[in-house]
């Protein structure tokens, strides 16, 4: 069966492209459809559908740039209730790409409108299923999303549909099929993803622990609620533009590609509400940046962590890029909803130093300062993951992860020096850059973090705090 994984690893994102006899359909695309519609231009087929398999949360879908750009009809599963044109298929229901079968199994769990799609080749043997969020590799979806947007859908009750679902729905079907899921590692629709991103029904029914087959309903419920995070801010308003539509990518990005030399940069950040993103790497945003921008790297995961720290997706942006990664950085900021940007600085930061305007900078220590400074017992704030803090970290440092910074800024003090650092110093450029923004000064970030940190001199029992001392 001809079908290509198309996997986005900077937002751990899969979508799914078949084709047979002249026909083609895409399974949860990106926002940036071109690709998918040069797909089948080269294999001289037509887009017939775009198969959703839930309302998205985590990226806004091109479902509809998809269906304006190539008549494709758009496929969601049972009680799905999108604000525009679309097939919302029955348990069962059967779709025809060329030669292919896609069987529509009604799956809830992670969301009520939840579908699986078994995929059945032409010789009619049952290849695979594209689960989106209900299965992943290791890992389920997590249930606790809907209720932000419908409150009466509770975690728990979602739990018990989707223990439902794997049971009645998934795991009798054949062990030869491959799992074909949405999202891997990184992603935070689930807890526990594994780095692959495919394998085998029967593999997964042997190793993925939510398909233990003596688990009860309370015991997985239990054991799917146990440990998950608090969602991101932007998950809900992703699922509304999902439902209800949203501007082509191609309006987004004629507004978006405006250049503005330093003067009118500085004029628009002044009369508009616009945050100024800096999207350069750390060690360059160190070094010098627009007094008030914030730092957000384009080689890092992006789009998650402007999903985590930008509240509001329809806040305005002026970019600050590396000249020629400004459509890259809007593309990216668009897959996750933030669709107003309205212009970026002309030639990066390079012209506004030339201007001679005003410039602000990072402190940075490297590791060897850092093993230096250590006996005089500074302050010390990590940044990552309470996770990855729990497994090690520096003794007496405290712990603040990025995405809880804006909570918990009482924990910075103004009148006291103090020691930022994350795991390798992409997560503690964004909390600086913050910081900074908010009117603290006195404080050094360490140069390629709490991973560099670990190699210096000092034995780690000197200073770092593994699980077994906790």
């Amino acid at each position: 069966m001809k079908i290509e994984q198309i996997y986005t690893g900077c937002i751990a994102h899969a979508a799914y492209y078949i084709e047979n006899n002249g026909e083609a359909a895409i399974f949860d695309p990106l926002r940036e459809v071109q690709p998918y519609i040069d797909r089948a231009t080269n294999d001289k087929a037509k887009i017939k559908y775009v198969f959703e398999t839930h309302f998205h949360a985590d990226f806004v879908s091109g479902h509809l740039d998809l269906k304006k750009k190539t008549g494709a009809q758009i496929v969601f599963g049972p009680t799905a209730k999108p604000n525009y044109n679309a097939i919302v298929a029955e348990d069962g229901q059967i779709f025809h790409v060329g030669n292919y079968k896609v069987k529509v199994i009604h799956t809830p769990g992670h969301t009520m409108e939840s579908t699986t799609y078994l995929l059945i080749d032409e010789n009619n043997k049952e290849h695979g299923i594209i689960t989106g969020d209900t299965l992943f590799i290791g890992d389920v979806g997590r249930p606790d999303l809907a209720q932000h947007v419908i409150a009466d859908l509770t975690e728990e009750k979602l739990a018990a549909h989707l223990y439902d679902s794997l049971r009645n729905k998934i795991m009798p079907l054949s062990d030869d099929l491959i799992v074909y899921p949405n999202h891997g590692a990184g992603s935070a629709c689930g807890k526990m993803m594994s780095k692959e991103t495919t394998d085998t029904l029967g593999n997964q029914k042997k190793t993925n622990y939510a398909l233990r087959p003596d688990m009860t309903k309370d015991e997985f419920i239990k054991e799917l609620l146990t440990g998950l995070t608090t969602p991101p801010g932007y998950f809900p308003q992703n699922v509304l533009m999902n439902i209800q539509g949203y501007e082509s990518l191609d309006t987004i990005m004629d507004r978006a590609t405006k250049a503005l030399s330093p003067e009118e940069f500085e004029l628009l950040a002044n009369e508009t509400e616009a945050l100024m993103l800096d999207t350069r790497n750390a060690d360059d945003f160190a070094k010098g940046f627009i007094p008030n921008s914030i730092n957000i790297g384009l080689e890092g995961n992006f789009a998650q962590w402007v999903g985590e720290m930008i509240p509001d997706v329809k806040q305005e942006i002026l970019l600050i890029t590396y000249p020629g990664k400004e459509e890259e950085a809007i593309t990216r900021l668009s897959r996750v909803g933030y669709d107003n940007t309205i212009g970026y600085l002309n030639d990066g930061f390079d012209s506004w130093q030339e201007s001679h305007k005003e410039v602000d900078t990072v402190s940075r220590i490297s590791p060897k300062e850092f093993e230096n400074m250590y006996s005089e017992n500074p302050m010390v704030i990590d940044v990552r993951k309470k996770s990855e803090f729990d497994s090690e970290h520096v003794i007496d440092a405290i712990n603040v992860p990025l995405n809880e910074i804006n909570q918990h800024l009482s924990t910075f003090p103004k009148d006291k020096f103090f020691v930022l650092h994350c795991a390798g110093g992409y997560r503690s450029m964004i909390a600086a850059s913050i910081l900074k923004q908010r009117g603290w000064d006195d404080f050094v970030d360490v140069t390629g973090g709490f991973n560099e940190m670990k190699n210096t001199n000092i034995e780690k029992s000197d200073y770092v705090c593994p699980t077994t001392m906790l």
